[in-house]
């Protein structure tokens, strides 16, 4: 038996690997419970929506993200500044972020447009007076959408192509998920964000919304928090997404926030250049089942030795590998039968739990 509390180590940061049908979903949906009754929060971010279940089951909160959704998320939302932080580094660094996001937006920037963007959104910020000099605490009375930021270009030299692509982000079809004040309530214990309705291209833009307005939670209060990112290679796919994981994923710990990265290939994750700095930064590992085409790649990742790389191949759903700083041990996730009953996702067992629960209600 492992009993293990990951905010007792020197980061509170997870990655788990496994190849699809290994157990990832069931392992983390069993740590949301546990952390749960211990009086943590979890956020998700879930790409198939299939944490949606125990969200209902145990009163969480899902929030279905499409573009007819009614919950919106504003891009241009920011954090308030810390006791340790100076407003003009918070609006700095949330700009840098922005204009990264923009990037992903627009495909692509050149550095006379970057140049253009950066100074455009502080501008635009500036209109709605949040600036270095007045109050932070006003600032979430004033944030401004997207369209704001398009009224700023529209008066700049140069920027016609830069409103071309913008406009679908503002009166076109994305518009009523891209420029809207935002309504979502993170007020519950668990907080499940679902993007499979989105478009598969909106995706990447969505998770990165997403996981801004997750982070302006974390740091606006100090609380026990855990923040699960699965498929993650959604992100990793472009730069700026994989940047801004990477930074949130450094900066987790000073916020009592444990982020928990989901993938299924390490192959794809270490295409970017921040995917081994996440690995790096994430003091728990946990590998389930791998297959051969990425075995080698995994044991040089993690420096496994023979025996264990053979766990990796062989080992049934749910076996693997666990790591918590310099220590490792083989472990096979076992739930009760009631947390069982939650989370699982097997067509079988499902079935035998609704005929169970309507032979109870018969009787």
């Amino acid at each position: 038996m492992v009993l293990f509390d990951r905010f007792s180590i020197e980061n509170p940061n997870a990655i788990i690997f496994g190849t699809s049908g290994s157990g990832k979903s069931y392992l983390v949906k069993l740590e949301a419970l546990r952390y749960l009754m211990t009086g943590s929060d979890v956020i998700i971010v879930d790409p198939e929506n299939e944490y949606r279940p125990l969200a209902e089951a145990v009163g969480g909160a899902f929030h279905n993200i499409s573009l007819s959704s009614d919950s919106h998320l504003n891009p241009f939302d920011i954090p308030i500044p810390g006791e340790d932080e100076k407003p003009e580094d918070v609006l700095r660094s949330n700009a840098i972020n922005l204009v990264g996001l923009l990037r992903i937006m627009m495909g692509g920037l050149n550095s006379e447009e970057d140049a253009i963007i950066d100074q455009a959104i502080m501008e635009t910020y500036a209109a709605k007076d949040i600036t270095p000099e007045s109050d932070p605490k006003t600032w979430n009375d004033k944030v401004p959408i997207m369209e704001d930021l398009e009224q700023v270009l529209e008066n700049m030299v140069g920027t016609e192509s830069l409103v071309r692509r913008l406009k679908k982000f503002t009166t076109g079809n994305y518009a009523k998920f891209f420029n809207q004040k935002s309504n979502v309530s993170m007020n519950n214990n668990l907080v499940v964000f679902g993007i499979r309705d989105l478009e598969e291209e909106l995706r990447p833009m969505a998770m990165f919304i997403v996981m801004r307005y997750i982070w302006k939670t974390a740091t606006s209060s100090l609380k026990k928090r855990v923040l699960v990112v699965d498929e993650a290679w959604v992100m990793m796919k472009n730069e700026d997404g994989a940047s801004f994981l990477f930074g949130l994923v450094k900066r987790s710990r000073k916020y009592w926030l444990g982020v928990t990265t989901i993938t299924q290939d390490v192959s794809d994750f270490m295409t970017s250049n921040y995917g081994q700095p996440i690995i790096n930064n994430s003091a728990i590992k946990m590998l389930l089942k791998q297959s051969p085409a990425v075995i080698d790649r995994v044991q040089k990742v993690f420096n496994l030795t023979d025996e264990e790389k053979m766990i990796l191949l062989e080992g049934s759903r749910g076996e693997g590998i666990f790591f918590a700083g310099q220590k490792r041990v083989a472990i096979r996730i076992v739930a009760s039968p009631t947390e069982n009953q939650i989370i699982t996702t097997s067509p079988e067992e499902l079935l035998r739990i609704k005929e169970k629960k309507k032979r109870d209600f018969l009787e």
